[in-house]
């Protein structure tokens, strides 16, 4: 570990004394006090650690080079078989290139059981981010060599230290040719002050490593040639579990994820915090307060390199995985149930985690082209699958609505929803989607309407910042800093923008920095809800004006009003959006209109129009566009807009 000014730390000794062992009830025997300095020892070989960090700084790469290092795949053939970012197994991760859902995998070095959780670094999976931490004795703090701590690392490195976990500091990419590791580390060390952390937390360890090269090291000049420095840090500085009681009658384990099998069934993984358990054990379900869910476990399993593997018993200190109760739900606490349950020990408080930002509808597609692909129709199986996600996703919130075949869907973002509909897609839905809005909620104090604020950073050329500044303006936001990055010669712009104004930016952002911009956000606070309207998008839709197929001849006409979305062939339907009107306001287009047969010949007929290629949009793209009388119609193979019939409607009965 080196010093540097202006801070100086200590060198981190080896880790604390072992474990302190509390005797918490005096019925325990010396047998048991013999077993307690047994699983002391056991335990004194577990380490427990998180990794998190801003989005894209290298979380999983780094955990991809730990993976690789650790003997886990049997030779180089099955480690190129795996593929890079092995930890990004969903579809979604790895085309969207970034971390959606933690997960647990452990490796073993040098006798010692490191359990890593692999976490998001979206803001919009923090809820990922907190019920993880709750199995977690200590966390690796990765921040990028060049950009240094950004608004997600502060997001997560508040909810680790709030639970009084040391962390170990990781200057990730250092082998960028812009890297800075003295400023990086400054920042950092100025972050973990601005939060409160403890003196022990502020005495972090430093390490420097390239996640992609496999290599780390105490010096950024000084790398070794393997991650050994990155497993000594965590054997040093993280410390061990904490035991209380190894007893059975004392067993507490907080249920914090949520797994499925084929074969098993619903599987629960909790972090056993007190007592021990056994397979075939009479076992509770509670929260405080609540029921008691009684059963018996029937498998026991261990995580064990990229899997699980099954044991007979656990104690203290282990991250376990169980079959045989199928009402398990996160936020519940393991407990004894022998003798029914006379010696229990009391339920954990749940999982807290923070609420829901921005809300949309999901419901029955009811479009003229509804029911041609998908499998899932009806409300009731667009229901069942939207309250089995309340299983696993503890950031969302899904509630009935006034109609009967239309669910209202609450999440920490727009990306959560989206991802959520784009699963849904995949496993065959058709869905009828409305626009984002955000959630308001009333001050109980001063009795007056709120509604959220991000905390948003814009890094870009120096040539666009007028640009940024003027849309950030317009969606009503406040300039908190403004000036220039020295590691990448970018102009760093910082706001605190409403969630309204933020809801559609992020695609007019890219387009006045031609691409160039690099935009994140993070929930900063409830404020006083502004008055006025926040500008939206300034230009209007293209409407199709009659049912069929689209024609180039009606392309060749209405392609001057705009920039289509629709090629020939494709179905359309009256009040569908075709395209992007040039001006604000709608216009509807003529694209099914087709030639008149005829035998009179023009001085033009030799003469052809060009068809422009239609601009495709993403459903992140489809859904940032939604003006609050559109809807997004979801099927398996397409995505299509359409006005709100419902409010059209409205809208010609006031007429």
């Amino acid at each position: 570990m080196r010093s540097f000014t202006p801070y100086v730390f200590a060198l981190l000794a080896t880790a604390t004394s072992a474990f302190t062992v509390a005797r918490t009830r005096p019925r325990h025997s010396i047998g048991s006090k013999l077993a307690m300095a047994d699983v002391a020892t056991d335990a004194d070989k577990i380490r427990n650690i998180g990794v998190i960090a801003h989005v894209d700084h290298g979380k999983t790469t780094l955990v991809d080079a730990l993976i690789r290092q650790s003997g886990v795949f049997r030779d180089d053939s099955q480690a190129d078989e795996a593929g890079e970012r092995v930890m990004d197994s969903e579809d979604q991760e790895r085309e969207r290139g970034i971390t959606i859902l933690a997960k647990n995998l452990a490796v073993m070095r040098d006798g010692v059981k490191i359990n890593v959780m692999d976490t998001p670094g979206h803001a919009d999976f923090g809820g990922e981010v907190e019920r993880v931490l709750n199995m977690c004795d200590g966390v690796l703090l990765v921040v990028d060599s060049v950009e240094g701590p950004k608004p997600q690392t502060r997001f997560v490195l508040d909810k680790a230290l709030k639970k009084g976990m040391k962390a170990v500091l990781v200057v990730n990419k250092i082998d960028r040719p812009a890297a800075r590791p003295d400023y990086v580390v400054d920042k950092a060390f100025d972050l973990f002050v601005e939060l409160g952390a403890s003196d022990e937390q502020t005495d972090f360890r430093i390490v420097y490593a390239s996640g992609l090269k496999g290599k780390a090291g105490d010096e950024p000049d000084a790398l070794s040639d393997d991650m050994t420095p990155l497993f000594d840090a965590v054997m040093e500085a993280i410390d061990p579990p904490t035991i209380e009681s190894v007893d059975e009658d004392d067993l507490q384990a907080l249920i914090s994820n949520i797994d499925y099998d084929d074969f098993k069934g619903k599987m629960g993984i909790a972090r056993i915090t007190a007592g021990s358990v056994r397979a075939g054990q009479a076992v509770a379900l509670q929260q405080p307060g609540g029921e008691k869910k009684t059963g018996r476990l029937a498998k026991l399993f261990v995580f064990d390199n990229l899997g699980q593997k099954e044991v007979e018993s656990a104690s203290a200190g282990e991250i376990i995985m169980f079959s045989g109760l199928d009402n398990v739900e996160i936020g519940d606490t393991l407990l004894t149930n022998e003798q029914n349950g006379v010696n229990a020990n009391e339920p954990l408080p749940p999982i807290a985690v923070e609420q829901p930002t921005v809300r949309m509808t999901l419901g029955v597609n009811k479009s003229p082209l509804s029911g041609r692909e998908g499998k899932f129709l009806t409300s009731r199986m667009i229901r069942d699958r939207l309250f089995k996600e309340l299983d696993r996703n503890v950031a969302l919130n899904v509630e009935e609505t006034e109609s009967a075949d239309r669910y209202m869907v609450s999440g920490r973002g727009q990306l959560h929803l989206t991802v959520l509909i784009e699963t849904m897609r995949r496993e065959g839905f058709e869905l009828e989607v409305g626009p984002p809005s955000v959630i308001y909620k009333e001050n109980e104090e001063t009795g007056k309407m709120e509604e959220p604020w991000e905390s948003v950073e814009v890094r870009s050329p120096e040539e666009y910042v007028g640009g940024v500044v003027d849309l950030l303006n317009q969606r009503k936001g406040e300039l908190q800093d403004m000036g220039l990055d020295e590691g990448e010669g970018m102009s760093v712009v910082k706001y605190l923008v409403p969630t309204r104004g933020m809801l559609g930016l992020r695609s007019a952002l890219l387009t006045s920095t031609r691409g160039t911009a690099i935009i994140d956000s993070v929930f900063d606070s409830y404020r006083p809800k502004i008055k006025d309207e926040i500008q939206g998008r300034n230009k209007g839709s293209l409407l199709a004006f009659a049912d069929g197929p689209v024609t180039s001849f009606g392309l060749e006409g209405a392609q001057d009003r705009g920039q289509l979305m629709c090629k020939p062939g494709d179905e359309v339907y009256k009040g569908m959006i075709v395209g992007i009107h040039q001006r604000p306001g709608d216009l509807e287009v003529n694209v099914c209109k087709t030639k008149a047969l005829t035998n009179m010949r023009s001085a033009t007929k030799g003469i052809t129009t060009g068809i422009t290629a239609p601009i495709e949009l993403s459903l992140d793209g489809c859904v940032e566009y939604l003006a609050a009388d559109e809807i997004l119609e979801i099927t398996p193979t397409k995505m299509r807009m359409a006005k709100n019939p419902a409010i059209a409607g409205k809208k010609k009965g006031r007429k």
